[in-house]
């Protein structure tokens, strides 16, 4: 074979081959896209499974069903709480007669937030299950009794919280004693709307308990600071 045939042939190889890449990395490419759309697909099956359920919305729920209300004042309160957080107790005790006394002058609305942060500080996921319980109690329009309730038995972080029986012995001392506050707690109706009120605390920016809002605005826990928040936004 002459010297320009041969330069020829190597030319011809060099196409053939190249052109093989090509199409081996078109292949690999188009392989690729197919493994990754069937992970995304497997990952959206997975998690259209695992996403909670609808919930259902208590009585007095806010516009947005994220809160329970309480009363119905022109300035709106958000209350963020956990009732196993040691500080919201404190809170309770110290900017609650404050709260009570700007809702009996028919001054404000409280919404309460009861989010569920710290189900890994109990055994058995009490933030979740007592959040759950006061929107039973909120259906029988004993919501704010059966907070200060839980707070006057809150258990200790780190341990087992009440059980459901223990949570309807609450709810019998401020009254509830309908069935259906018990059956209510047993079935954890409302645990489900627990994790959506929990879910838009944290896209509100809310990452700890107690935080309030007076009128849309962050504000100190501490009754002073809520009183001339509450005033501000009355004039």
């Amino acid at each position: 074979m002459s010297k320009r045939n041969k330069q020829a042939a190597r030319v011809v190889r060099e196409q053939l081959a190249r052109e093989r890449r090509r199409r081996r990395t078109r292949w690999i490419a188009v392989i690729a896209v197919v493994v990754l759309v069937a992970a995304g697909l497997i990952g959206w099956s997975l998690y259209s499974r695992e996403k909670p359920a609808a919930y259902q919305t208590p009585k007095h729920a806010s516009s947005d069903a994220t809160g329970i209300a309480v009363g119905t004042g022109p300035v709106v309160i958000d209350v963020y709480l956990d009732f196993l957080c040691p500080i919201c107790k404190q809170f309770e005790t110290e900017a609650g007669p404050t709260l009570n006394r700007y809702l009996a002058d028919h001054k404000v609305t409280v919404v309460n937030h009861p989010v569920a942060f710290l189900d890994r500080a109990s055994t058995n996921q009490y933030s979740t299950r007592s959040s759950a319980s006061s929107a039973c109690a909120a259906d029988g329009d004993k919501f704010a009794e059966y907070a200060d309730a839980l707070y006057a038995r809150q258990p200790a972080e780190g341990g087992p919280g009440l059980t459901d029986d223990e949570l309807i012995q609450v709810g019998g001392s401020v009254g509830l004693i309908n069935p259906a506050f018990a059956q209510c707690v047993r079935a954890g109706t409302y645990e489900a709307w627990t994790r959506h009120v929990t879910d838009a605390a944290g896209t509100r920016g809310v990452t700890g308990t107690p935080t309030v809002y007076v009128a849309g605005q962050p504000t100190q826990a501490t009754s002073a600071a809520i009183t001339a928040a509450v005033e501000a936004a009355s004039k």
